[in-house]
Protein backbone atom coordinates (compact mmCIF):
# COMPACT_ATOMS: atom_id res chain seq x y z
CA UNK A 1 0.00 0.00 0.00
CA UNK A 2 2.86 2.29 0.92
CA UNK A 3 4.74 1.48 -2.29
CA UNK A 4 1.59 1.98 -4.30
CA UNK A 5 1.02 5.38 -2.68
CA UNK A 6 4.58 6.41 -3.39
CA UNK A 7 4.18 5.27 -6.98
CA UNK A 8 0.98 7.26 -7.39
CA UNK A 9 2.69 10.27 -5.85
CA UNK A 10 5.66 9.95 -8.20
CA UNK A 11 3.38 9.64 -11.21
CA UNK A 12 1.37 12.64 -10.03
CA UNK A 13 4.50 14.78 -9.64
CA UNK A 14 5.78 13.61 -13.03
CA UNK A 15 2.45 14.33 -14.67
CA UNK A 16 2.37 17.79 -13.10
CA UNK A 17 5.86 18.54 -14.34
CA UNK A 18 5.01 17.30 -17.84
CA UNK A 19 1.80 19.31 -17.80
CA UNK A 20 3.69 22.42 -16.70
CA UNK A 21 6.33 21.92 -19.37
CA UNK A 22 3.69 21.28 -22.01
CA UNK A 23 1.70 24.35 -20.97
CA UNK A 24 4.83 26.48 -21.10
CA UNK A 25 5.77 25.10 -24.53
CA UNK A 26 2.40 26.34 -25.72
CA UNK A 27 3.35 29.94 -24.96
CA UNK A 28 3.77 32.02 -28.12
CA UNK A 29 7.25 31.84 -29.61
CA UNK A 30 9.48 34.91 -29.55
CA UNK A 31 12.88 35.68 -30.97
CA UNK A 32 15.61 37.12 -28.76
CA UNK A 33 15.23 40.49 -30.49
CA UNK A 34 11.48 40.48 -29.87
CA UNK A 35 12.01 39.68 -26.19
CA UNK A 36 14.42 42.57 -25.77
CA UNK A 37 12.01 44.96 -27.48
CA UNK A 38 9.11 43.69 -25.36
CA UNK A 39 11.13 43.99 -22.12
CA UNK A 40 11.80 47.65 -22.87
CA UNK A 41 8.15 48.40 -23.62
CA UNK A 42 7.00 46.48 -20.56
CA UNK A 43 9.35 48.43 -18.30
CA UNK A 44 8.33 51.78 -19.77
CA UNK A 45 4.58 51.20 -19.97
CA UNK A 46 3.48 48.26 -17.81
CA UNK A 47 5.76 47.42 -14.87
CA UNK A 48 4.59 50.31 -12.71
CA UNK A 49 1.09 48.88 -12.33
CA UNK A 50 1.67 45.14 -12.89
CA UNK A 51 5.11 44.65 -11.30
CA UNK A 52 8.43 43.46 -12.67
CA UNK A 53 7.49 39.87 -11.87
CA UNK A 54 3.93 40.55 -13.15
CA UNK A 55 2.30 39.56 -9.87
CA UNK A 56 0.03 42.60 -10.00
CA UNK A 57 -0.75 45.50 -7.65
CA UNK A 58 -2.63 48.48 -9.06
CA UNK A 59 -2.97 46.41 -12.23
CA UNK A 60 -3.92 42.74 -12.62
CA UNK A 61 -1.65 39.72 -12.25
CA UNK A 62 -0.10 39.06 -15.68
CA UNK A 63 1.63 35.75 -15.03
CA UNK A 64 1.18 33.10 -17.75
CA UNK A 65 -1.32 31.05 -15.74
CA UNK A 66 -3.78 33.90 -16.26
CA UNK A 67 -2.68 35.34 -19.58
CA UNK A 68 -2.51 32.27 -21.82
CA UNK A 69 -4.81 29.40 -22.62
CA UNK A 70 -3.41 26.04 -21.57
CA UNK A 71 -2.64 23.12 -23.84
CA UNK A 72 -6.18 21.75 -23.56
CA UNK A 73 -7.64 25.02 -24.83
CA UNK A 74 -9.38 25.80 -21.55
CA UNK A 75 -10.00 29.48 -20.95
CA UNK A 76 -11.00 29.42 -17.28
CA UNK A 77 -9.36 28.45 -14.03
CA UNK A 78 -11.57 28.35 -10.96
CA UNK A 79 -14.13 30.44 -12.81
CA UNK A 80 -11.57 33.11 -13.72
CA UNK A 81 -11.12 33.94 -17.38
CA UNK A 82 -7.75 33.05 -18.89
CA UNK A 83 -7.14 35.62 -21.54
CA UNK A 84 -5.28 34.37 -24.62
CA UNK A 85 -3.80 36.28 -27.54
CA UNK A 86 -6.91 37.85 -29.09
CA UNK A 87 -8.37 39.04 -25.82
CA UNK A 88 -5.02 40.43 -24.65
CA UNK A 89 -4.61 42.42 -27.85
CA UNK A 90 -8.04 44.00 -27.37
CA UNK A 91 -7.35 44.91 -23.74
CA UNK A 92 -3.99 46.49 -24.56
CA UNK A 93 -5.39 48.34 -27.55
CA UNK A 94 -8.62 49.67 -26.04
CA UNK A 95 -8.04 49.69 -22.27
CA UNK A 96 -10.54 48.83 -19.55
CA UNK A 97 -13.08 50.61 -17.40
CA UNK A 98 -10.96 49.71 -14.37
CA UNK A 99 -8.38 52.39 -15.10
CA UNK A 100 -6.09 50.89 -17.75
CA UNK A 101 -5.70 53.30 -20.65
CA UNK A 102 -5.88 52.42 -24.32
CA UNK A 103 -2.52 51.91 -25.99
CA UNK A 104 -3.69 51.94 -29.60
CA UNK A 105 -2.46 55.53 -29.94
CA UNK A 106 0.85 54.76 -28.19
CA UNK A 107 1.85 51.33 -29.51
CA UNK A 108 1.70 50.06 -33.09
CA UNK A 109 -0.37 47.00 -33.99
CA UNK A 110 2.88 45.03 -34.21
CA UNK A 111 3.89 46.17 -30.72
CA UNK A 112 0.46 45.29 -29.30
CA UNK A 113 0.77 41.82 -30.83
CA UNK A 114 4.31 41.57 -29.44
CA UNK A 115 3.26 42.55 -25.90
CA UNK A 116 0.34 40.13 -25.95
CA UNK A 117 2.76 37.30 -26.76
CA UNK A 118 5.37 38.50 -24.27
CA UNK A 119 3.11 38.42 -21.21
CA UNK A 120 2.09 34.85 -22.02
CA UNK A 121 5.71 33.79 -21.48
CA UNK A 122 7.31 33.33 -18.07
CA UNK A 123 8.77 36.65 -16.81
CA UNK A 124 12.52 36.98 -16.41
CA UNK A 125 13.82 37.77 -12.91
CA UNK A 126 16.06 40.86 -13.06
CA UNK A 127 19.42 40.90 -11.24
CA UNK A 128 19.92 42.19 -7.71
CA UNK A 129 21.68 45.49 -6.96
CA UNK A 130 24.12 45.72 -4.05
CA UNK A 131 25.55 48.54 -1.95
CA UNK A 132 28.82 48.21 -3.88
CA UNK A 133 27.01 48.58 -7.21
CA UNK A 134 25.13 51.54 -5.79
CA UNK A 135 28.39 53.12 -4.65
CA UNK A 136 30.01 52.48 -8.03
CA UNK A 137 27.19 54.41 -9.73
CA UNK A 138 27.64 57.51 -7.54
CA UNK A 139 28.73 60.69 -9.31
CA UNK A 140 29.60 63.82 -7.33
CA UNK A 141 29.57 66.29 -10.20
CA UNK A 142 30.03 69.46 -8.15
CA UNK A 143 31.41 69.01 -4.60
CA UNK A 144 29.66 70.95 -1.85
CA UNK A 145 32.63 73.30 -1.31
CA UNK A 146 32.56 74.31 -4.99
CA UNK A 147 28.86 75.15 -5.08
CA UNK A 148 27.57 78.72 -4.77
CA UNK A 149 27.35 80.22 -1.28
CA UNK A 150 24.37 82.34 -2.35
CA UNK A 151 21.74 82.29 -5.09
CA UNK A 152 23.47 83.18 -8.38
CA UNK A 153 20.35 83.79 -10.48
CA UNK A 154 17.40 86.17 -10.23
CA UNK A 155 14.67 83.52 -10.42
CA UNK A 156 11.89 83.58 -7.84
CA UNK A 157 12.79 80.08 -6.66
CA UNK A 158 9.70 79.72 -4.48
CA UNK A 159 7.48 79.87 -7.57
CA UNK A 160 9.50 77.72 -9.95
CA UNK A 161 7.95 74.48 -11.23
CA UNK A 162 9.89 71.25 -11.69
CA UNK A 163 8.11 69.63 -14.66
CA UNK A 164 8.65 66.02 -15.68
CA UNK A 165 9.32 65.54 -19.41
CA UNK A 166 8.45 61.87 -19.29
CA UNK A 167 9.73 60.33 -22.50
CA UNK A 168 12.96 62.33 -22.86
CA UNK A 169 14.33 61.69 -19.37
CA UNK A 170 14.42 65.34 -18.37
CA UNK A 171 12.81 67.91 -16.10
CA UNK A 172 12.03 71.43 -17.22
CA UNK A 173 12.43 74.13 -14.59
CA UNK A 174 9.78 76.69 -15.49
CA UNK A 175 9.53 80.15 -13.94
CA UNK A 176 6.06 80.51 -12.43
CA UNK A 177 6.21 84.31 -12.68
CA UNK A 178 7.35 84.69 -16.29
CA UNK A 179 6.28 81.23 -17.59
CA UNK A 180 9.74 80.87 -19.18
CA UNK A 181 11.76 77.65 -19.21
CA UNK A 182 14.83 78.49 -17.14
CA UNK A 183 16.61 75.17 -17.57
CA UNK A 184 16.04 71.71 -19.00
CA UNK A 185 17.98 69.18 -16.96
CA UNK A 186 18.91 65.67 -18.03
CA UNK A 187 17.66 63.20 -15.43
CA UNK A 188 16.44 59.63 -15.24
CA UNK A 189 13.73 58.29 -17.52
CA UNK A 190 10.12 59.26 -16.70
CA UNK A 191 10.77 61.13 -13.45
CA UNK A 192 8.03 60.07 -11.05
CA UNK A 193 8.36 62.79 -8.45
CA UNK A 194 10.31 65.91 -7.55
CA UNK A 195 10.91 66.49 -3.85
CA UNK A 196 12.45 69.56 -2.22
CA UNK A 197 15.15 69.83 0.38
CA UNK A 198 14.08 71.28 3.73
CA UNK A 199 15.95 74.46 2.76
CA UNK A 200 14.24 74.76 -0.63
CA UNK A 201 17.60 74.95 -2.40
CA UNK A 202 17.81 71.45 -3.85
CA UNK A 203 15.40 69.45 -5.99
CA UNK A 204 15.62 65.66 -5.74
CA UNK A 205 14.19 63.89 -8.79
CA UNK A 206 13.87 60.13 -9.16
CA UNK A 207 13.49 58.44 -12.54
CA UNK A 208 11.66 55.24 -13.35
CA UNK A 209 15.07 53.79 -14.26
CA UNK A 210 16.33 54.25 -10.68
CA UNK A 211 18.47 57.29 -11.47
CA UNK A 212 18.38 59.88 -8.69
CA UNK A 213 19.47 63.42 -9.57
CA UNK A 214 20.21 66.32 -7.21
CA UNK A 215 19.56 69.74 -8.81
CA UNK A 216 21.02 72.91 -7.26
CA UNK A 217 18.64 75.85 -7.81
CA UNK A 218 21.24 78.38 -6.60
CA UNK A 219 23.45 77.95 -9.66
CA UNK A 220 23.36 80.60 -12.37
CA UNK A 221 21.61 78.01 -14.50
CA UNK A 222 20.20 75.30 -12.23
CA UNK A 223 21.88 71.98 -12.93
CA UNK A 224 22.57 68.50 -11.55
CA UNK A 225 25.34 68.43 -8.92
CA UNK A 226 25.17 64.75 -7.92
CA UNK A 227 23.71 61.50 -9.26
CA UNK A 228 23.15 57.99 -8.02
CA UNK A 229 21.50 54.88 -9.43
CA UNK A 230 19.58 53.23 -6.59
CA UNK A 231 18.18 50.28 -8.57
CA UNK A 232 16.61 49.39 -11.90
CA UNK A 233 13.11 50.78 -11.25
CA UNK A 234 12.14 53.42 -8.71
CA UNK A 235 9.49 55.97 -7.67
CA UNK A 236 10.18 57.72 -4.38
CA UNK A 237 12.63 60.06 -2.65
CA UNK A 238 12.70 62.45 0.30
CA UNK A 239 15.13 64.06 2.76
CA UNK A 240 15.43 64.29 6.53
CA UNK A 241 13.38 67.27 7.73
CA UNK A 242 13.17 67.00 11.52
CA UNK A 243 14.82 69.87 13.42
CA UNK A 244 18.56 69.30 13.68
CA UNK A 245 18.59 66.82 10.78
CA UNK A 246 17.49 69.13 7.95
CA UNK A 247 18.81 67.61 4.69
CA UNK A 248 21.47 65.60 6.53
CA UNK A 249 20.19 62.44 4.87
CA UNK A 250 18.17 61.47 1.81
CA UNK A 251 16.24 58.27 1.21
CA UNK A 252 15.10 56.74 -2.08
CA UNK A 253 12.94 53.68 -2.61
CA UNK A 254 13.30 51.09 -5.33
CA UNK A 255 10.69 48.98 -7.12
CA UNK A 256 13.41 46.59 -8.25
CA UNK A 257 15.22 45.32 -6.34
CA UNK A 258 12.69 45.85 -3.53
CA UNK A 259 14.77 47.96 -1.13
CA UNK A 260 15.54 51.49 -0.05
CA UNK A 261 18.80 53.42 0.03
CA UNK A 262 19.90 55.97 2.65
CA UNK A 263 22.37 58.62 1.45
CA UNK A 264 24.09 61.80 2.53
CA UNK A 265 21.62 64.56 1.73
CA UNK A 266 23.94 67.06 0.00
CA UNK A 267 26.06 64.61 -2.00
CA UNK A 268 23.92 61.45 -2.46
CA UNK A 269 26.82 59.31 -1.23
CA UNK A 270 25.15 55.99 -0.34
CA UNK A 271 25.30 54.93 3.30
CA UNK A 272 22.98 51.95 3.68
CA UNK A 273 20.78 49.64 1.57
CA UNK A 274 17.82 47.99 3.29
CA UNK A 275 15.77 45.18 1.74
CA UNK A 276 11.97 45.22 2.03
CA UNK A 277 11.34 41.58 1.16
CA UNK A 278 9.16 39.80 3.68
CA UNK A 279 5.67 38.78 4.69
CA UNK A 280 2.46 40.45 3.64
CA UNK A 281 -0.22 41.50 6.11
CA UNK A 282 -1.93 38.21 5.17
CA UNK A 283 1.09 36.22 6.34
CA UNK A 284 2.41 35.20 2.92
CA UNK A 285 5.94 35.75 1.64
CA UNK A 286 6.23 38.12 -1.31
CA UNK A 287 9.38 38.30 -3.49
CA UNK A 288 8.72 41.79 -4.86
CA UNK A 289 7.47 44.17 -2.13
CA UNK A 290 8.17 47.48 -3.85
CA UNK A 291 8.81 50.77 -2.07
CA UNK A 292 5.92 52.99 -3.09
CA UNK A 293 5.85 56.41 -1.41
CA UNK A 294 8.19 57.94 1.16
CA UNK A 295 7.60 61.09 3.23
CA UNK A 296 9.57 62.73 6.01
CA UNK A 297 7.86 63.20 9.38
CA UNK A 298 7.67 66.70 10.84
CA UNK A 299 7.22 65.32 14.38
CA UNK A 300 10.10 62.84 14.77
CA UNK A 301 13.37 62.00 12.97
CA UNK A 302 11.56 59.39 10.91
CA UNK A 303 10.60 58.56 7.37
CA UNK A 304 7.25 56.98 6.54
CA UNK A 305 8.08 54.25 4.02
CA UNK A 306 5.13 52.50 2.36
CA UNK A 307 5.71 48.97 1.05
CA UNK A 308 3.31 48.25 -1.77
CA UNK A 309 2.79 44.48 -1.95
CA UNK A 310 3.10 43.63 1.74
CA UNK A 311 0.81 46.37 3.06
CA UNK A 312 3.41 47.21 5.70
CA UNK A 313 4.13 50.82 6.62
CA UNK A 314 7.63 51.38 8.00
CA UNK A 315 8.58 54.23 10.32
CA UNK A 316 12.34 54.41 9.78
CA UNK A 317 14.21 56.27 12.54
CA UNK A 318 17.21 58.07 11.00
CA UNK A 319 18.61 59.49 14.25
CA UNK A 320 21.20 56.67 14.19
CA UNK A 321 21.46 55.11 10.74
CA UNK A 322 24.26 52.77 11.80
CA UNK A 323 21.87 51.15 14.27
CA UNK A 324 18.68 51.61 12.28
CA UNK A 325 15.40 51.23 14.16
CA UNK A 326 12.21 50.55 12.27
CA UNK A 327 8.59 50.37 13.44
CA UNK A 328 6.42 48.15 11.26
CA UNK A 329 2.71 49.00 10.99
CA UNK A 330 0.34 46.56 9.31
CA UNK A 331 -2.31 48.17 7.10
CA UNK A 332 -3.56 46.75 3.78
CA UNK A 333 -1.90 45.42 0.65
CA UNK A 334 -0.86 47.37 -2.42
CA UNK A 335 0.07 50.65 -0.77
CA UNK A 336 0.68 53.37 -3.31
CA UNK A 337 0.80 57.13 -2.77
CA UNK A 338 -0.72 59.57 -0.34
CA UNK A 339 -0.34 62.82 1.54
CA UNK A 340 -0.50 64.60 4.87
CA UNK A 341 -3.65 65.81 6.53
CA UNK A 342 -3.85 69.55 7.29
CA UNK A 343 -2.16 69.11 10.70
CA UNK A 344 0.75 67.11 9.18
CA UNK A 345 0.44 64.60 12.00
CA UNK A 346 -1.36 61.95 9.96
CA UNK A 347 -0.19 60.48 6.68
CA UNK A 348 -2.97 59.02 4.53
CA UNK A 349 -1.94 56.47 1.90
CA UNK A 350 -3.97 54.52 -0.64
CA UNK A 351 -3.97 50.74 -0.47
CA UNK A 352 -5.38 50.94 -3.94
CA UNK A 353 -6.08 47.34 -4.97
CA UNK A 354 -7.59 46.74 -1.50
CA UNK A 355 -9.87 49.78 -1.92
CA UNK A 356 -8.78 51.31 1.37
CA UNK A 357 -7.05 54.38 2.76
CA UNK A 358 -4.61 53.79 5.63
CA UNK A 359 -3.97 56.66 8.06
CA UNK A 360 -0.74 56.64 10.09
CA UNK A 361 -0.41 58.61 13.32
CA UNK A 362 3.23 59.72 13.17
CA UNK A 363 3.07 61.15 16.69
CA UNK A 364 1.94 57.89 18.32
CA UNK A 365 3.68 55.64 15.77
CA UNK A 366 0.65 53.51 14.98
CA UNK A 367 -2.21 53.00 12.57
CA UNK A 368 -4.93 55.57 13.22
CA UNK A 369 -7.53 54.18 10.81
CA UNK A 370 -8.15 51.91 7.84
CA UNK A 371 -10.98 53.41 5.81
CA UNK A 372 -12.96 51.55 3.14
CA UNK A 373 -13.35 53.60 -0.04
CA UNK A 374 -14.40 53.09 -3.66
CA UNK A 375 -12.48 51.11 -6.27
CA UNK A 376 -8.74 51.79 -6.73
CA UNK A 377 -8.12 55.03 -4.84
CA UNK A 378 -5.33 57.13 -6.36
CA UNK A 379 -4.88 60.37 -4.43
CA UNK A 380 -1.47 61.56 -5.52
CA UNK A 381 -0.90 63.70 -2.44
CA UNK A 382 -4.64 64.15 -1.98
CA UNK A 383 -6.19 67.49 -1.05
CA UNK A 384 -7.11 69.16 2.27
CA UNK A 385 -9.90 71.64 2.86
CA UNK A 386 -12.62 72.57 5.36
CA UNK A 387 -15.96 71.09 4.36
CA UNK A 388 -18.97 73.36 5.08
CA UNK A 389 -20.78 70.50 6.85
CA UNK A 390 -18.06 68.11 8.10
CA UNK A 391 -15.07 70.30 8.90
CA UNK A 392 -11.49 69.31 7.91
CA UNK A 393 -11.40 66.64 5.20
CA UNK A 394 -8.81 64.95 3.00
CA UNK A 395 -9.79 63.93 -0.52
CA UNK A 396 -8.84 61.12 -2.87
CA UNK A 397 -9.95 60.35 -6.41
CA UNK A 398 -10.24 56.87 -7.92
CA UNK A 399 -9.00 55.07 -10.99
CA UNK A 400 -11.85 52.57 -10.96
CA UNK A 401 -14.83 54.49 -9.57
CA UNK A 402 -16.85 57.55 -10.56
CA UNK A 403 -16.42 59.45 -7.28
CA UNK A 404 -14.02 61.58 -5.28
CA UNK A 405 -14.04 60.43 -1.64
CA UNK A 406 -13.87 62.87 1.27
CA UNK A 407 -12.58 61.56 4.63
CA UNK A 408 -12.96 63.54 7.86
CA UNK A 409 -9.59 64.18 9.57
CA UNK A 410 -8.88 65.11 13.22
CA UNK A 411 -7.85 68.58 14.35
CA UNK A 412 -6.57 70.03 17.64
CA UNK A 413 -8.15 73.38 16.80
CA UNK A 414 -11.06 73.92 19.26
CA UNK A 415 -13.23 75.41 16.53
CA UNK A 416 -13.30 72.00 14.81
CA UNK A 417 -14.12 69.99 17.97
CA UNK A 418 -17.76 69.63 16.93
CA UNK A 419 -16.71 67.53 13.91
CA UNK A 420 -14.89 64.88 15.97
CA UNK A 421 -17.70 62.33 15.54
CA UNK A 422 -16.96 62.19 11.80
CA UNK A 423 -13.21 61.56 12.10
CA UNK A 424 -11.89 58.76 9.85
CA UNK A 425 -15.27 58.30 8.24
CA UNK A 426 -16.19 58.81 4.58
CA UNK A 427 -18.42 61.85 4.85
CA UNK A 428 -19.14 62.44 1.16
CA UNK A 429 -18.59 61.00 -2.29
CA UNK A 430 -18.48 63.68 -4.97
CA UNK A 431 -19.66 62.53 -8.38
CA UNK A 432 -16.78 62.44 -10.87
CA UNK A 433 -15.65 59.97 -13.57
CA UNK A 434 -13.31 56.95 -13.38
CA UNK A 435 -9.70 57.35 -14.43
CA UNK A 436 -8.77 60.10 -11.97
CA UNK A 437 -5.10 60.37 -10.98
CA UNK A 438 -4.82 63.67 -9.08
CA UNK A 439 -6.97 66.01 -7.02
CA UNK A 440 -5.83 69.42 -5.84
CA UNK A 441 -6.79 72.56 -3.95
CA UNK A 442 -4.96 75.34 -2.06
CA UNK A 443 -5.55 77.07 1.29
CA UNK A 444 -6.51 80.38 -0.38
CA UNK A 445 -8.63 78.81 -3.13
CA UNK A 446 -12.39 78.28 -3.21
CA UNK A 447 -12.03 75.60 -5.89
CA UNK A 448 -11.29 71.89 -5.99
CA UNK A 449 -9.78 70.35 -9.16
CA UNK A 450 -9.71 66.74 -10.41
CA UNK A 451 -8.34 65.25 -13.63
CA UNK A 452 -9.32 62.03 -15.44
CA UNK A 453 -6.39 61.15 -17.74
CA UNK A 454 -6.96 57.38 -17.47
CA UNK A 455 -10.59 57.55 -18.60
CA UNK A 456 -11.16 55.65 -21.88
CA UNK A 457 -13.31 58.49 -23.27
CA UNK A 458 -11.12 60.94 -25.20
CA UNK A 459 -13.02 64.10 -24.22
CA UNK A 460 -13.03 63.15 -20.54
CA UNK A 461 -9.33 62.23 -20.57
CA UNK A 462 -8.56 65.64 -22.09
CA UNK A 463 -10.63 67.53 -19.50
CA UNK A 464 -10.59 68.46 -15.82
CA UNK A 465 -13.51 69.05 -13.45
CA UNK A 466 -13.68 72.01 -11.06
CA UNK A 467 -15.98 72.32 -8.05
CA UNK A 468 -16.87 75.31 -5.90
CA UNK A 469 -16.13 73.99 -2.39
CA UNK A 470 -19.21 75.79 -1.07
CA UNK A 471 -21.35 73.53 -3.29
CA UNK A 472 -19.93 70.09 -4.05
CA UNK A 473 -23.17 68.67 -5.45
CA UNK A 474 -21.91 69.03 -9.03
CA UNK A 475 -18.91 70.48 -10.86
CA UNK A 476 -18.91 74.19 -11.41
CA UNK A 477 -17.16 73.62 -14.74
CA UNK A 478 -15.73 70.89 -16.97
CA UNK A 479 -12.72 72.38 -18.75
CA UNK A 480 -11.53 70.74 -21.96
CA UNK A 481 -7.85 71.49 -21.58
CA UNK A 482 -6.94 70.14 -25.02
CA UNK A 483 -9.33 72.56 -26.72
CA UNK A 484 -8.34 75.42 -24.45
CA UNK A 485 -4.69 74.90 -25.42
CA UNK A 486 -5.34 75.92 -29.01
CA UNK A 487 -3.18 73.04 -30.26
CA UNK A 488 -4.36 71.33 -33.45
CA UNK A 489 -6.62 68.34 -32.73
CA UNK A 490 -5.12 64.88 -33.09
CA UNK A 491 -6.44 61.33 -33.09
CA UNK A 492 -4.14 60.54 -30.18
CA UNK A 493 -5.39 61.51 -26.73
CA UNK A 494 -3.77 64.55 -25.12
CA UNK A 495 -4.31 63.57 -21.49
CA UNK A 496 -4.96 66.48 -19.12
CA UNK A 497 -3.03 65.54 -16.01
CA UNK A 498 -1.85 66.78 -12.61
CA UNK A 499 -3.35 70.13 -11.54
CA UNK A 500 -0.73 72.10 -9.61
CA UNK A 501 -1.12 75.49 -7.95
CA UNK A 502 1.26 78.42 -8.05
CA UNK A 503 2.73 79.50 -4.72
CA UNK A 504 0.09 82.19 -4.18
CA UNK A 505 -2.78 79.84 -5.06
CA UNK A 506 -4.01 82.07 -7.88
CA UNK A 507 -3.06 79.84 -10.83
CA UNK A 508 -3.55 76.17 -11.68
CA UNK A 509 -1.19 74.51 -14.15
CA UNK A 510 -2.39 71.47 -16.16
CA UNK A 511 -0.16 69.28 -18.35
CA UNK A 512 -1.31 68.05 -21.74
CA UNK A 513 0.38 64.67 -22.06
CA UNK A 514 0.35 63.52 -25.66
CA UNK A 515 2.56 61.27 -27.74
CA UNK A 516 6.31 61.76 -28.00
CA UNK A 517 5.99 63.25 -31.48
CA UNK A 518 2.95 65.43 -30.63
CA UNK A 519 3.17 69.05 -29.64
CA UNK A 520 2.66 69.27 -25.90
CA UNK A 521 1.62 72.12 -23.63
CA UNK A 522 1.01 73.29 -20.11
CA UNK A 523 -2.21 75.25 -19.81
CA UNK A 524 -2.31 77.81 -16.99
CA UNK A 525 -5.74 78.74 -15.62
CA UNK A 526 -6.79 81.63 -13.42
CA UNK A 527 -8.18 79.87 -10.34
CA UNK A 528 -10.77 82.59 -9.71
CA UNK A 529 -12.22 83.00 -13.20
CA UNK A 530 -11.29 79.53 -14.59
CA UNK A 531 -10.10 81.29 -17.74
CA UNK A 532 -6.87 80.46 -19.58
CA UNK A 533 -4.05 82.82 -18.63
CA UNK A 534 -1.19 81.26 -20.58
CA UNK A 535 -0.40 78.27 -22.79
CA UNK A 536 3.24 77.23 -22.38
CA UNK A 537 4.67 75.44 -25.42
CA UNK A 538 8.18 74.76 -26.59
CA UNK A 539 9.66 72.21 -29.02
CA UNK A 540 11.93 71.02 -26.20
CA UNK A 541 9.00 70.42 -23.83
CA UNK A 542 8.07 66.84 -24.74
CA UNK A 543 5.45 64.77 -22.88
CA UNK A 544 5.10 66.94 -19.76
CA UNK A 545 3.36 65.15 -16.88
CA UNK A 546 3.91 65.92 -13.18
CA UNK A 547 4.60 69.50 -12.12
CA UNK A 548 5.89 70.39 -8.67
CA UNK A 549 5.82 73.95 -7.43
CA UNK A 550 8.88 74.47 -5.24
CA UNK A 551 7.16 76.26 -2.34
CA UNK A 552 4.07 74.04 -2.25
CA UNK A 553 6.18 70.88 -2.45
CA UNK A 554 8.65 72.10 0.17
CA UNK A 555 5.82 72.81 2.62
CA UNK A 556 3.45 69.98 1.59
CA UNK A 557 0.64 72.31 0.57
CA UNK A 558 -2.18 70.55 -1.26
Amino acid sequence: MKMKSLGVLALTVMAGAMSSAFAQSAAPAMTDAEKEQAKKIYFERCAGCHGVLRKGATGKNLEPHWTKKDASGKVTEGGTLKLGQNRLEKIIAFGTDGGMVNFDDILTKQEINLMSRYIQNVPDVPPEYSLKETMDSWKLIVPVEKRPTKQMNKINLENIFSVTLRDTGEVALIDGDTKEIRSIVKTGYAVHISRLSASGRYVYVIGRDGRLSLIDLWMEKPAVVAELKIGFDARSVDTSKFKGFEDKYAIAGSYWPPQFVIMDGETLKPRKVVSTRGMTVDGEYHPEPRVASIVSSFIKPEWVVNIKETGQILLVDYSDIENLKTTTIASAKFLHDGGWDASKRYFLVAANASNKIAAVDTKEGKLAALVDVAKIPHPGRGANFVHPQYGPVWATGHLGADVVTLISTPSDDPKFAKYKEYNWKVVQEIKHVPGNLFVKTHPVSKHFWADAPQNPDKDLAESVAVWDMADLSKPKAILNVAKDSGLPPTKAVKRAVHPEYSKDGKEVWISLWGGKTDQSAIVVYDDTTLKVKKVITDPKMITPTGKFNVYNTQHDIY
